[in-house]
């Protein structure tokens, strides 16, 4: 079985979507459906249960993935080993990011870098925000991109950016003609919320409690582009940071509404093994996100459909 056929599955759990997960590896959404049909012949059961929207993992598959993950990394490992031979270490930066900052920003930050850079070799691995802390622990990612970074005895932070929450809605929701709405148009709305356990949903919980909101929760995800996708074929509204729907926004597929009266907001940073001294390489990748560290989530709309549009054409193509 090839690697990159491991890989892709993994994607396709890790981002509970096909379509993400194909277009992240360069493929089409059939040809990553075939791709786990054919693993599912080849080891005679069910990974992934298609019959409930949206789709989950079985116990198989799940322990399928946790394997194929461990045994990826180690593939890994091992490739950075033997190219290492003929690379400097100080020139080659690992970075773990959470999937929505990740999907949101970096493959531009990447590119920019790169340009400035090109001596350099980085990487961007996309995890669960639970996975990025583990990894910079481990010292299998050199930086970590998580919201609401959270410092300890062995993991310092460094502020980043601030996110505006906005009202996501179906085009023909009943909110969607609003350009601003308070936080208290959602009482009784069905709600796509976060995750329990994650801090991004603690703190919606939190600005919903505060103000008597009650929300119909009708559905719990642990990642953003899910969220989306839920949206948009109307299942309910959600609060989600601004930049990450900016794609969907100008596509016409989603409605954001900027929040009235107090605002919410996502703080973004990065996280570092506090006892590793920061390489030059590092350094360098903190000046430059720090230097867009200013921007709004206006000025970060015409950078996503120019980096769905390069997605776009390296699939076709």
């Amino acid at each position: 079985m090839h690697l990159r056929s491991l890989e892709i599955y993994c994607d396709i759990v890790r981002m509970r979507s096909f379509s993400q997960a194909a277009t992240a590896h360069g493929v089409s959404q059939p040809n990553a459906s075939q791709l786990v049909h054919q693993l599912e012949e080849r080891l005679g059961v069910r990974l992934i249960d298609r019959s409930k929207r949206p789709f989950v993992t079985t116990d198989a598959g799940q322990r399928y993935y946790e394997g194929c993950r461990a045994l990826l990394r180690k593939f890994q490992e091992l490739e950075g080993e033997v190219q290492s031979v003929h690379r400097r270490l100080a020139d080659r930066l690992v970075v773990a990011s959470i999937y929505s900052v990740g999907l949101a920003h970096m493959s531009r930050y990447h590119r920019e870098f790169l340009d400035r850079h090109p001596e350099t070799e980085l990487r961007l691995d996309y995890m669960h925000p639970n996975e990025v802390y583990d990894a910079v622990e481990a010292e299998e990612a050199d930086l970590g991109l998580v919201s609401y970074p959270e410092k300890s005895r062995q993991l310092a932070t460094i502020p980043w950016r601030t996110e505006p929450f906005v009202l996501v809605c179906a085009p023909y929701h009943e909110l969607a003609a609003n350009r601003r709405a308070p936080l208290e148009s959602l009482r009784g709305q069905r709600f796509v919320a976060f995750e329990q356990g994650l801090k991004i949903r603690e703190e919606i919980d939190h600005a919903f409690e505060v103000r008597h909101i009650e929300v119909d929760t009708v559905f719990e995800f642990d990642n953003v582009e899910t969220i989306k996708r839920a949206v948009e074929i109307g299942s309910g509204v959600a609060l989600l940071p601004a930049p990450t729907v900016a794609r969907e926004v100008l596509g016409g597929s989603l409605v954001a509404i900027d929040l009235s009266g107090q605002q919410l907001a996502r703080p973004i940073g990065l996280v570092y093994k506090a006892e590793r001294e920061l390489s030059e390489v590092a350094t360098k990748f903190i000046e430059l996100l720090q230097s867009h560290a200013g921007e709004s989530h206006d000025d970060l709309a015409p950078a996503a459909v120019a980096a769905t549009a390069a997605n776009n054409k390296t699939i076709h193509n």
